[in-house]
C-alpha cells in the first residue's frame, strides 16, 4: 500500500506564483459552489507576498509538488479580540488564514494533512491552542474543522462580513 508523505514548510519566494495558482483555483472553487467568501479580489497576489516576506506562509509538499497553502501567524489576530462568543482559552495561539488546496492535483486529504501538521508545528514551538475561522457556507472547511475535533467559540468580522470562529487545544504530553 501506497502513502503519501506529507511536508509543511515555510512558503519560499520562489513558490509565490504556485500559491498564487493555488489560490486562484479555491477562489474559483468557491464561486462555483455560489460562495462569496474571496470573491471580492482578496486574496491576491500582494497577499501571497506579504505572507512570505513576514514569514506567515507555509506549504505542503507531496512528491516535489506543493498541494496545499496556509498563513501560519504565530503574533495574533486583533480581530479575534472581538469574537462574539468565548474562546476555549486564553493562552498563546497560532492562527491559520487563506487555506487553499490544490485542484489541479487531486490529493485524497490534502486539507485534513496541512492542519494536522500545523498543530505539530503549533506544539513545536510550545503553541497548544489553534483558532481558525471559515465562512459560514464553507462546507468542506466546516467538515475538516469537525474531523479534528475544533469547537465552535462565536463569530468574528473581516471585511464587514461574519464568520465562523473554531478553536483546538493541543494535547501537552
Amino acid at each position: 500500500m501506497m502513502t503519501n508523505e506529507f511536508t509543511l514548510r515555510a512558503a519560499t519566494k520562489e513558490d509565490k506564483d504556485r500559491i498564487w495558482e493555488i489560490l486562484q483555483q479555491a477562489i474559483e472553487l468557491r464561486k462555483q459552489q455560489g460562495s462569496e467568501q474571496w470573491q471580492d479580489g482578496y486574496p491576491n497576489p500582494e497577499a501571497v507576498k506579504q505572507d512570505i516576506d513576514k514569514g506567515y506562509g507555509y506549504v505542503l509538499i507531496s512528491k516535489n509538488d506543493i498541494l496545499a497553502y496556509m498563513a501560519v501567524i504565530f503574533d495574533g489576530e486583533p480581530a479575534y479580540e472581538a469574537l462574539e462568543g468565548e474562546w476555549l482559552s486564553n493562552e498563546k495561539y497560532v492562527v491559520v488564514h487563506r487555506v487553499a488546496v490544490a485542484q489541479d492535483i487531486k490529493t485524497k486529504g490534502a486539507a485534513t494533512h496541512l492542519m494536522k501538521e500545523l498543530e505539530k508545528l503549533a506544539m513545536k514551538r510550545d503553541v497548544y491552542s489553534v483558532k481558525v475561522d471559515t465562512n459560514f457556507d464553507n462546507k468542506a472547511m466546516l467538515r475538516i474543522l469537525e474531523k479534528l475535533n475544533y469547537q465552535y467559540c462565536g463569530k468574528v468580522y473581516f471585511r464587514g462580513g461574519a464568520r465562523m470562529a473554531f478553536e483546538k487545544l493541543l494535547d501537552k504530553d
